[in-house]
């Protein structure tokens, strides 16, 4: 199933429309849809590497589109469809954390699921839930966004082919370790308010209200 996933993202590489399929790619992946628009991304950029800046901005834009939607969701539907993509992408848990640090660093939690593997979906549906600014939201999301999808267009510009090469021969590998990265990324966001010992103000943190 993974390798059939895989296989079809890069062949929408290679589409007339494929600059439209990037767009579609980081603006769900963004809300809900668990493929990431990183390897179309870089192999669009590997094929047209003057086109790359393009691509990524495309990229940026639609992502941070489709993180609005994860705020709408959010905001206004957590409980008949939040509340669901939240449990499917295995972040119950991490959920109360997540909402303790939106409203204790905003700005500097959405940076921080933006630009790492930490699951950006996460930070954005959670956002709404708690009624984070909307302007605060939009710029940290643009900002991150922008930092991690133009350094993957730079770096598959630059060492795109052995790159590409790895993906295909390892992609087992690889994706275990980007899984790993994430669930990296969850405990790392997890323990940003410290312990419980150390007085962390969302350390424990097992229930969140809405903002409304």
């Amino acid at each position: 199933m993974l390798r059939g996933l895989y296989n079809w993202t890069m062949d929408k590489a290679s589409h007339p429309h494929a600059v439209w399929w990037l767009a579609l790619f980081a603006f769900v992946e963004s809300s809900f849809f668990p493929i990431p628009p990183h390897p179309l991304l870089g192999l669009m950029c590997l094929a047209e590497p003057k086109k790359a800046v393009k691509f990524a901005l495309v990229c940026t834009l639609a992502s941070v589109a489709g993180a609005l939607l994860g705020y709408a969701i959010g905001w206004g539907l957590y409980d008949s469809v939040g509340v669901w993509l939240i449990g499917a992408l295995g972040l119950t848990d991490a959920f109360p954390v997540a909402a303790c640090h939106l409203r204790e660093y905003d700005f500097e939690a959405i940076l921080i699921a933006g630009a790492t593997p930490v699951p950006f979906k996460l930070l954005t549906i959670t956002a709404g839930f708690v009624g984070m600014n909307l302007v605060t939201f939009v710029l940290s999301s643009l900002f991150a966004r922008a930092l991690i999808f133009m350094t993957v267009g730079i770096l598959f510009r630059v060492f795109g082919a052995p790159i590409k090469r790895m993906i295909d021969k390892y992609l087992g590998i690889v994706t275990t370790v980007f899984v790993l990265l994430v669930v990296g990324g969850v405990l790392v966001l997890t323990q940003l308010g410290g312990s419980k010992e150390d007085g962390g103000v969302c350390a424990s943190a097992t229930e969140v209200k809405p903002a409304r």
